[in-house]
């Protein structure tokens, strides 16, 4: 299915609505840093030189903001439109969800003013409704190809499918595997918060706690590894969107690494410490990989008759002849924060490794 000009132009337009909210938080958090450098370090995870007053954002905004101004682009002039809204509206739905809950609790109070919070709960709720729409409008908005002469969305190749799931399958059980230690490392009143938010945990006023966005996006990587091994449509949008927040989490986590002098003393390090350094190099790599294998046009949908019907989402084999490339559109995670006060919890450097 390809979208009609009506939902491509609405579809470009929500997404510019999403791309302008991140984008003014992002800019009230530079005037409010005054130090763009210490904005930086707060959302790569560094322990000090945060701004003087805590950020509304974290490390998965400005890839967000990313990922809006891509999906308009594609949204306009791109064959996987339809996937490409859909799969954007899901990440924001996922990510943008726990506002709803956070922003209006108790434990936000002493954190940021009422009137920023207010401005943020409704912005919440705008993303929502913009998220839901754009899957409204990829999913309702298409037609058939018949009806255009339009070129048909790409598969992934079969070997980009392979890749895919190979280096997207790891991270997600990897970050799975983290979140799973950081369930029995965490003193049990301690773990609700790092997961929906609270007291313990410091984090943005936009953003999704910690242990939510790291479940998240485990999860659309494991689903994008299996679903790219059918070459679906929608693997690639939503494979080079998870691909960019690993790119950027691993990035982040060997940037702490070396400032922290960690790898000069990898060897002396715990086995754990070590493994958390491994995982944000396996991170940096499998972002980078995804995105390079699947940036690249596979084959064209051409089974007309059967589009939409294949195993899941799209996903029955596709065939055809390869086409041209088509610009990629990738992101990037989570939102970052740290337990505090209570039991005995791990350096914010540490759990979830690279975020």
């Amino acid at each position: 299915m390809i979208l009609t000009r009506g939902a491509r132009i609405t579809g470009a337009v929500l997404c510019a609505v999403l791309a302008a909210l991140a984008a003014g938080w992002i800019v009230r958090d530079l005037r409010a840093a005054g130090d763009a450098s210490a904005l930086l370090r707060y959302w790569a995870g560094y322990t000090g030189g945060w701004p003087r007053e805590l950020p509304a954002t974290v490390q998965a905004d400005p890839v967000l903001l990313v990922v809006y101004v891509l999906a308009l682009a594609a949204a306009l002039r791109s064959p996987a439109a339809a996937s490409t809204l859909v799969v954007t509206g899901l990440v924001t739905l996922a990510l943008r969800l726990p506002g709803v809950w956070t922003i209006g609790s108790s434990w936000m109070d002493g954190r940021f003013g009422d009137e920023l919070r207010t401005r943020a709960l409704i912005g919440t709720f705008v993303a929502l409704a913009a998220g839901l729409a754009l899957v409204v409008v990829g999913a309702a908005g298409r037609r058939r190809p018949e009806d255009s002469h339009e070129p048909l969305p790409a598969r992934p190749g079969s070997g980009a499918g392979v890749a895919a799931f190979v280096v997207l399958g790891a991270s997600g059980a990897v970050m799975a595997g983290w979140e799973i230690r950081q369930f029995s490392r965490l003193p049990g009143p301690l773990y609700p918060d790092w997961f929906l938010g609270g007291e313990a945990v410091t984090t943005g006023l936009t953003a999704a706690p910690p242990g939510w966005s790291s479940a998240v996006l485990a999860g659309l990587c494991l689903v994008v590894a299996w679903t790219a091994l059918f070459r679906a449509v929608h693997a690639r949008p939503l494979g080079m969107i998870v691909a960019g927040f690993l790119l950027v989490a691993g990035g982040c986590g060997i940037a702490r690494n070396v400032d922290n002098g960690w790898l000069e003393q990898f060897g002396e390090a715990p086995v754990e410490q070590q493994l958390i350094m491994l995982t944000s190099f396996l991170f940096a790599f499998a972002g980078v990989a995804a995105l390079v294998v699947l940036a690249r046009r596979g084959f064209e949908s051409t089974d007309r008759q059967n589009e939409g019907c294949g195993p899941p989402w799209d996903g029955a084999q596709g065939y055809g002849h390869p086409q041209g490339g088509a610009p990629g559109y990738g992101y990037p995670q989570p939102g970052h924060g740290y337990p505090r006060g209570g039991g005995n919890p791990p350096p914010p450097a540490s759990p979830p490794p690279g975020w």
